[in-house]
């Protein structure tokens, strides 16, 4: 589902404060006694980074903190491997009129980028060589079907999901590091509710943990659901979350796990000035129950990502800004007011964020 439409400087209201400042210091092994400011008399920020572009960047993939992949409309797919000082277009050819809203990269070199749409629009293209050539692995047939998010439980197995089709969520799969797929059987897919739907807004409608475990978000119908797979999307339960739905504009957006048990979902209502109540919940038994945020995002969110090495740190961003969770997602925070879509972190700390109008940021300090 959209919203299917879907020099270097420093951000003025940077992330800042006590709590996110000892998160990083403890995350980074900074002793207690230490200043996490740095050089320049600074908090830890989002520091933005020049792409050279006015394309909206709904596809990221954050390899570490010198190696991350974005991906976004009008067919574009950019790679750092600097941190972020140069930017190398690595689009696949003639590919300007596809909209790029998913991204997978295993390293600086091999990648997998999905592209969204009705019938042949959804397409998945792969990369082995850090995009000097495209390979398409897949191009969708049916015009029923509409790609959202793509996810991968390693180098070699990984799922894509459609809206529904013939009233179930379509399930693509692949064993072969995406260059083949296959639809798999839907006997094991629960009934999707009537106008029911993903988002195809940051990559993170679709996500895993572990080796088997997959979850899918929704929206769009009478509840906003998360439907999870122990077995790499064979079979299916779904669970209502407590992220408002009713309405093609709203529901669960993103969700991040950081093992099989601890979940984080955002969400809300996509539309500029709409308010998004109860835009966040937590799960701690692998998404069975989701309970709200006692205090959630002020507004909507689409993207979420647990900080590295952190059992309660996370980021969720949108347009209106990025907050910050200690609590596991029980209580968040607006520490930052730049507009961005998604968000990831590698494990040494390389947490990457994107949005609109080539805005790409990574966490400095």
């Amino acid at each position: 589902m959209r919203p299917k439409g879907k020099s270097r400087r420093t951000v003025s209201a940077g992330l800042c404060g006590v709590a996110l400042a000892a998160v990083l210091g403890a995350t980074l092994a900074v002793p207690a006694q230490a200043d996490t400011r740095n050089a320049a008399g600074g908090t830890p920020h989002w520091e933005l980074k020049q792409t050279g572009t006015d394309v909206r960047f709904r596809g990221l993939a954050a390899v570490s903190r010198k190696t991350a992949w974005v991906a976004g409309s009008k067919g574009t797919v950019l790679r750092t491997t600097d941190g972020g000082r140069g930017w190398r277009n690595v689009s696949p050819p003639g590919a300007g009129e596809l909209e790029f809203r998913d991204v997978e990269a295993f390293d600086a070199r091999t990648a997998v980028v999905l592209a969204i749409g009705e019938g042949e629009a959804s397409r998945v293209l792969r990369t082995e060589d850090g995009g000097a050539t495209w390979t398409e692995a897949f191009r969708n047939t049916d015009p029923r079907a509409f790609y959202d998010c793509i996810t991968f439980f390693d180098p070699r197995h990984g799922l894509a999901m459609s809206d529904p089709v013939d009233g179930k969520y379509r399930i693509l799969s692949t064993g072969d590091g995406g260059r083949s797929w296959k639809v798999l059987p839907d006997a094991g897919m629960p009934d999707a509710q009537p106008g029911e739907a993903g988002f195809a807004a940051s990559g993170q409608c679709l996500v895993s943990s572990g080796p088997k475990d997959v979850w899918l978000a929704t929206g769009g119908g009478a509840t906003a659901r998360v439907l999870h797979s122990a077995d790499r999307g064979l079979h299916w339960t779904a669970a209502e979350s407590t992220i408002p739905a009713g309405d093609p504009a709203r529901g669960v957006f993103a969700l991040a796990f950081r093992d099989r048990a601890h979940g984080l979902a955002v969400g809300g209502d996509y539309r500029t000035g709409e308010a998004s109540p109860q835009a966040g919940a937590v799960t701690r038994d692998g998404g069975r129950g989701w309970r709200q945020s006692a205090t959630p995002p002020p507004a909507y969110r689409s993207g979420v990502a647990w900080l590295p090495h952190s059992r309660s740190a996370a980021l969720a961003v949108g347009p209106t800004g990025t907050d910050l969770t200690t609590d596991a997602g029980r209580t968040w925070r607006t520490v930052d007011t730049g507009s961005y879509d998604t968000v990831d972190c590698t494990p040494d700390f390389g947490c990457w964020a994107a949005g609109e109008k080539g805005r790409v940021a990574r966490l400095e300090r």
